[in-house]
């Protein structure tokens, strides 16, 4: 049985009413991207960074006054950004090939742009444990048209899961069985990660779905099942709140799955969803990348650190 509980939430399992606050709807903060992704949020100054890929552009929303302004452009074609423990942004560049750190002065590190002597793909999503660890996904999106990064053929010629060391930052292969690996998160206690496959949009009938793989002392990942299958569009990025559910992107909305698997629920959105996080004071306000939209929703329920 589908239960509406306002316009902005369906209800599939009776679990979601625990995270979904009944008298909440989702607000609009901005529109006028071309397809926004990626955003972060930076506790300490209280606003929001995301990426307008096409339109090579990164914009910040300032929450004590709702304005929204260029954060930086060109941008290398941005995609997804996470919050690394030192507060300071960590990117993911079509554009550049690689990833990158904003420091706290403003001036751009690049952390990781070859494999094995070649260029990455284009990094599509990244999040840092809390060792410092920087895990990130190379598909192959911005090399695959000038749209959103420069059109070039692949130098690793595979879609892979990497981990960046924080001491030698020494590149490692963690999953390579991907055909296009895109959104990642860890479970709140780091055993986990679940990773999205995104391949049906370059393969008829290919991947729509997360999997989740187990998180050994050493960094390596075993197991890998499919943990949950899209049924609109494709899982794309995410992030998991403290109960260890998951709020994935989808093409109808944020679509919630706890973490036996179950589809709780969906935050229903007009536009196709890229990427979520959380943020604000509470962490308990998910801010959605919704096409050419920002939108958020109060939770009742926070984000795990950090993701």
């Amino acid at each position: 049985m589908v239960i509406e509980l306002t316009p902005s939430f369906k209800e599939i399992d009776p679990r979601f009413r625990k995270v979904a606050l009944p008298h909440v709807h989702v607000e609009k903060l901005y529109t006028g991207c071309r397809w926004a992704e990626g955003p972060a949020w930076f506790p300490a100054g209280r606003y929001l960074v995301w990426s307008d890929i096409p339109n090579d552009r990164m914009l910040r929303w300032d929450e004590t006054d709702g304005s929204v302004s260029v954060f930086r452009q060109p941008a290398m074609n941005a995609n997804g950004h996470t919050v690394d423990l030192q507060g300071r942004l960590v990117s993911c560049e079509h554009r550049g090939r690689c990833i990158s750190r904003t420091e706290h002065d403003g001036s751009r590190t690049v952390l990781a742009s070859h494999f094995e002597g070649k260029r990455l793909n284009s990094p599509n999503d990244v999040v840092v444990k809390s060792d410092g660890s920087v895990w990130f996904t190379d598909p192959s999106y911005g090399i695959d048209s000038d749209y959103e990064g420069d059109a070039s053929p692949s130098e690793q010629g595979a879609q892979r899961v990497y981990r960046l060391d924080p001491a030698s930052l020494a590149l490692t292969v963690v999953a390579d069985d991907f055909v296009q690996p895109n959104g990642l998160a860890f479970s709140p206690d780091e055993s986990l990660l679940y990773i999205a496959d995104t391949g049906a949009t370059h393969v008829k009938d290919g991947p729509h779905h997360v999997r989740r793989f187990r998180v050994g002392a050493d960094g390596a990942l075993t197991g890998g099942e499919v943990f949950a299958t899209c049924p609109v569009g494709v899982y794309d990025g995410f992030r998991v709140d403290v109960h260890g559910n998951l709020w994935l992107s989808a093409g109808d909305g944020v679509h919630c799955h706890a973490s036996d698997g179950a589809l709780l629920g969906k935050v229903l959105i007009p536009e196709t969803v890229s990427n979520v996080c959380f943020g604000g004071a509470k962490r308990n306000r998910l801010f959605i990348c919704g096409t050419t939209s920002l939108y958020a929703v109060y939770l009742n329920t926070r984000g795990a650190a950090r993701y």
